[in-house]
C-alpha cells in the first residue's frame, strides 16, 4: 500500500505586525515577550512561554537584518535574500518611517545635527517614547533630510520616489525637512498649542508659494529654500502702512465691505490699523534670518493673541481677511499687487490653521 504526500516548501519571510511594532517602539526582546504574554497570545495560540520568546526573537533577528535595507527602501525591493510580498514591504517602510506627534513636535524646525542628538534623552523622558525609537525616528529625519535637501525637482516626488513612502508621509516628511533648513521656531511657550499638523499645513503652502520651486522647477533646493528674491521684494508692501492715505483708504474698503458682517466689527474697526500694521511689518522683516525663524511667533503675536483677546469668532477672521487682501487691488496708488497676493494667499490660510478660536 502506497500513500501520497503534497508537500509544499515554502521560504515567505514571516512578518508578525504586532512584534514589527514592539520593535519599531524600542522594547527589547524581554520586555516585548511580557507584552505580548500580557495580550494573551499564549492562551489564544496554546504555544508556551519557551516558543513564545523563541518567536519574539526570531522576529528581531529579522527585523535587525531588514533594518539596513529600510534605510534604503527601494534596495529592499529589488533584495533576493528575503521574500516578502509587495504588500508587505509597502508596511515595513511605511511603519519604519512613521513617527510619533509628540516626538516630532519636539525637533520640529531645529537643526537636525549631534547637538539635537544629544537632547533625545530628555525628549525620551518627556515624551514618555523610549529612547531607541527617538534615535530611529530622529535618524529617518536626518536620512531623508541628507538625500533631499540638494535634489531638483519637487520635493515630495523626490521624497517618494527615494523612500517609497506614501503621499501622506511624504508630504509630511517635506514638512519636517523644509522646517530643519529654514529653522522655524516652534518650541516657545505661546506656539504650543499647535499641533505638527499645523505646520505642516503652513509649510505646504509656503512650499507651494514661497520657495524657489514655486517660479522655477528647475532649479536646486527649489522646495526647500525661500526666495530670497521674493522676501526682498516684501519690502514694498511696507507702504501699505507707511502711506497714511493708503492705510486710511484700506481701513475704510474693507469696513465699508463688512459692515452688518461680523459679529466683531467695533473691534476689528477699531484695532485694524494694528493688526494691518503687524501683517505689513512681518512681510518687511523676512529678509532677515531671524525673522524668518521667528515668523510663526510673530504671527500669533501680531494677528491671533489680539483676535483672540477680543474673542472674534474663526469665521469673522475669515471674512476679514478675505476681504483684507481682496480690498488692495481697489487700491490705486498701490502697484504691487501680484506681490501682495503672493504673500497674502499663503499668510491667510496659514494664519486660519492657526487661529483656534
Amino acid at each position: 500500500m502506497t500513500s501520497e504526500l503534497d508537500i509544499f516548501v515554502g521560504n515567505t519571510t514571516l512578518i508578525d505586525e504586532d512584534v514589527y511594532r514592539l520593535w519599531l517602539d524600542g522594547y527589547s526582546v524581554s520586555d516585548a515577550v511580557s507584552l505580548r504574554v500580557r495580550s494573551g497570545i499564549l492562551e489564544q495560540t496554546g504555544a508556551t512561554a519557551a516558543v513564545l520568546q523563541s518567536d519574539t526573537m526570531d522576529h528581531y533577528r529579522t527585523f535587525h537584518m531588514l533594518e539596513r535595507l529600510l534605510h534604503a527602501p527601494p534596495k529592499l525591493l529589488h533584495q533576493l535574500i528575503f521574500q516578502i510580498p509587495p504588500s508587505r514591504q509597502a508596511l515595513l517602510i511605511e511603519r519604519y518611517y512613521a513617527f510619533d506627534e509628540a516626538f516630532v513636535r519636539e525637533v520640529l524646525g531645529k537643526k537636525l545635527s549631534k547637538g539635537t542628538k544629544k537632547d533625545l534623552d530628555d525628549i525620551s523622558t518627556k515624551t514618555g517614547i523610549t529612547l531607541k525609537s527617538c534615535r530611529r525616528q530622529f535618524d529617518n529625519f536626518k536620512r531623508v533630510f541628507k538625500v533631499v535637501e540638494e535634489m531638483r525637482g519637487s520635493l515630495v516626488d523626490n521624497i517618494q520616489q527615494h523612500f517609497l513612502l506614501s503621499d501622506r508621509l511624504a508630504r509630511d516628511y517635506a514638512a519636517i525637512v523644509f522646517f530643519a533648513n529654514n529653522r522655524f521656531e516652534t518650541g516657545k511657550k505661546k506656539l504650543q498649542y499647535l499641533s505638527f499638523g499645523d505646520f505642516a499645513f503652513c509649510a505646504e503652502l509656503m512650499i507651494q508659494n514661497w520657495t524657489l520651486g514655486a517660479v522655477d522647477s528647475q532649479v536646486a533646493d527649489m522646495d526647500v529654500d525661500l526666495d530670497k528674491e521674493f522676501l526682498q521684494d516684501l519690502k514694498e508692501l511696507k507702504m501699505l502702512v507707511a502711506d497714511k492715505d493708503l492705510l486710511d483708504l484700506h481701513k475704510s474698503l474693507v469696513c465699508t465691505a463688512l459692515r452688518g458682517k461680523l459679529g466683531v466689527f467695533s473691534e476689528m474697526e477699531a484695532n485694524f490699523k494694528n493688526l494691518s500694521r503687524g501683517l505689513v511689518n512681518v512681510a518687511a522683516k523676512l529678509t532677515h534670518n531671524k525673522d524668518v525663524r521667528d515668523l510663526f511667533v510673530d504671527l500669533v503675536e501680531k494677528f491671533v493673541e489680539p483676535c483672540r483677546s477680543d474673542h472674534w469668532p474663526l469665521n469673522d477672521v475669515r471674512l476679514f481677511l478675505n476681504q483684507y487682501s481682496a480690498s488692495v487691488h481697489s487700491l490705486d496708488g498701490f502697484r504691487h499687487q501680484a506681490l501682495w497676493d503672493r504673500y497674502m494667499g499663503t499668510l491667510r490660510g496659514c494664519l486660519l490653521r492657526l487661529y483656534h478660536d
